[in-house]
């Protein structure tokens, strides 16, 4: 008996809530109804109502039917974010996917969702070292691109210009035009970098 009770306190556990409670309200407020009106016409007390908008009760089928008919509302509305799912993703260190350009390594840290099309976003650690430079963005790229240098130091060439970057620096720049990573120091270059549209570990 012990082990039942237990087993549905963790199933109510899991049980996810959703209020609409303020949507409701929102409407109503916009359309400068007072709760008695709409009582009045859902055919409920003014209580009940104000008890709705506040999430206090849950309102049985027929009467949040009623209620969304005198204000005119759309269930779908209503319930849009109910299955909306928002996942959390980790990467474990000893998980991550790679991918070596000659002397290069990518290292993923957030993976891009093909759901997203032209919104994708991957970020990923780049190790280069000494004295050598990537090669994949020489010739440019649509979307965005944000760096952040965590060792060492080198100079990013962006078109026909130079720009020195050192340990704790940050970049942000348009990946349209041609632009390049190198390694000028004596120990291994180590930076996160996050580009959208995804271009390397999509798919």
């Amino acid at each position: 008996m012990e082990s039942e009770i237990i087993n549905n306190t963790e199933i109510e556990s899991k049980k996810r809530i959703y209020h609409f409670g303020e949507k409701i309200r929102s409407v109503r407020e916009k359309k400068h109804l007072t709760l008695k009106t709409v009582a009045l016409q859902a055919g409920v007390s003014e209580s009940l109502v104000s008890q709705i908008e506040r999430n206090r009760v849950s309102p049985a089928i027929d009467t949040l039917l009623s209620l969304a008919n005198v204000l005119d509302i759309n269930l779908e509305y209503l319930f849009e974010e109910y299955n909306r799912r928002r996942p959390v993703s980790i990467i474990r260190s000893g998980e991550r996917r790679t991918i070596n350009e000659e002397d290069i390594m990518f290292e993923e840290v957030s993976a891009p969702a093909e759901k997203d099309g032209q919104n994708t976003l991957e970020s990923y650690m780049i190790t280069i070292p000494p004295k050598s430079r990537t090669h994949r963005g020489s010739y440019g790229h649509l979307g965005k691109e944000v760096g952040l240098i965590l060792e060492g130091s080198g100079i990013l060439h962006y078109e026909n210009e130079r720009y020195e970057l050192d340990c704790g620096d940050s970049v942000t720049f348009s990946a349209g035009a041609p632009h390049t990573l190198e390694n000028t120091g004596d120990v291994p270059l180590k930076a996160v970098w996050t580009v959208t549209p995804a271009q390397k570990f999509l798919g």
